[in-house]
């Protein structure tokens, strides 16, 4: 839909949804009503508090009838940082050190939460994936065999887009007794999830990817698995501590069911005004797709686009030069390429995975759209890439 009024200026060239979103007109709204009706401690027993903790448990029942979680639990962490630590590192707590098994394509927070697992005696391993970012299942399945007990695997990867077979990797993990945690940051908001129908045991979300808040996120935990806190806290069931942020919780139910309402078909209406505009930009010269075409099964996120930029000589071209010059054109886009210190010319880690060479790993472009987005407003996008292109290439 058209941004309303009250929305951030310039907002209809803001195409780094992936990065984070502006909360919308519906979620502040109900932030503000909590922020002035339920700004107690929720865990005080007077009136205040208690109108507090009412707040908190409505909109965690919200999101767990919204994610259709069963029988399971929703703990309310930080963001998704934390809930992949809380994931990972509580869900380890409980099991004698084995092995866990990550993606070459994950966030680095899973990275960094499965280092903490080596250095306490894990065993790390990284399943290959192919050109479009998808993992390898043959190369999975031998590795599901003991001494692994743990599964770390991305959905939705947010920077080439790549969806991952999620419910044929659970399987594989159920039968072989292995516990799987999925990191849904991208996917929660843009298509319909129920957590209590997958074979997943543990699943990572987060508010400000699908127009809510920052600064709060929500592990889901299957019914009957135990997790030990990282920081020990009498909050949330004692998984965390910390007085929780009622408003945050608040704001990030409304988005889901903002969300929900418009995946209500079974897939976000954002989909077909990125298909528009990604036929328009593989038109321009020196402009190729990176991950999987939105029709390839798996397929890829349904609001993302992720390109590779060449010269007229077919040479890569730097995504960060092509994000500043459609900056100056006032265009907000992502490079792909992650800035990594010791990374070969801001080389992607993500692209290297996915066997490109270091040039093209580091001439990425991401652009990612939000609910408000309209062709016509993307309809002056593809002029302003040929013309950085050019730019960056005659500067080069």
């Amino acid at each position: 839909m058209p941004a309303s009024p009250d929305e951030p200026a310039g907002l209809a060239r803001y195409l780094d949804t992936c990065a984070t979103t502006p909360p919308s007109a519906a979620v502040r709204a109900a932030m503000e009503e909590a922020w002035a009706t339920a700004w107690a401690n929720p865990s005080s027993l007077h009136g205040p508090g208690l109108a507090a903790a009412a707040a908190l448990e409505r909109s965690r029942q919200r999101l767990a009838d919204l994610l259709e979680l069963g029988g399971g639990r929703l703990v309310f962490v930080s963001g998704a940082s934390e809930a992949i630590h809380l994931a990972l590192l509580g869900a380890s707590a409980g099991l004698p050190p084995g092995r866990l098994l990550i993606s070459a394509v994950e966030h680095p927070a899973t990275v960094a939460a499965a280092e903490r697992l080596r250095r306490s005696g894990w065993t790390v391993m990284v399943v290959p994936v192919d050109r479009r970012g998808v993992v390898d299942l043959e190369a999975l399945l031998p590795l599901l065999a003991p001494p692994t007990r743990l599964v770390s695997l991305i959905w939705g990867q947010s920077e080439v887009g790549t969806l991952q077979p999620i419910e044929a990797i659970g399987e594989l993990c159920r039968a072989s007794g292995v516990l799987l945690h999925v990191d849904a940051v991208q996917v929660v908001g843009h298509r319909p999830v129920a957590f209590g129908r997958l074979p997943v045991d543990l699943l990572s979300c987060t508010a400000h990817k699908l127009e809510g808040p920052r600064g709060i996120g929500a592990l889901l935990v299957r019914s009957g698995l135990t997790l030990e806190p990282p920081i020990a806290g009498s909050q949330e069931g004692g998984l965390r501590g910390g007085t929780e942020p009622v408003a945050l919780a608040v704001g990030f139910a409304t988005a889901l069911e903002e969300a929900t309402a418009r995946c209500s078909g079974g897939e976000d209406p954002i989909a077909a005004v990125r298909d528009e505009l990604l036929e328009r930009l593989l038109a321009l010269e020196g402009t190729a797709l990176l991950g999987p075409l939105p029709a390839q099964s798996p397929g890829r996120l349904p609001h993302h686009i992720a390109l590779a930029m060449t010269s007229s000589r077919g040479r890569p071209l730097p995504g960060r030069d092509l994000v500043r010059a459609l900056a100056r054109r006032g265009w907000a886009v992502s490079s792909g390429s992650a800035c990594r210190s010791g990374s070969a010319a801001g080389a992607s880690p993500m692209l290297a995975a996915m066997g490109f060479d270091p040039a093209t790993a580091g001439s990425g472009l991401r652009i990612s759209l939000g609910s408000w987005h309209t062709p016509a407003d993307l309809e002056p996008l593809p002029a302003d890439l040929a013309a950085a292109r050019r730019e960056v290439e005659e500067q080069g």
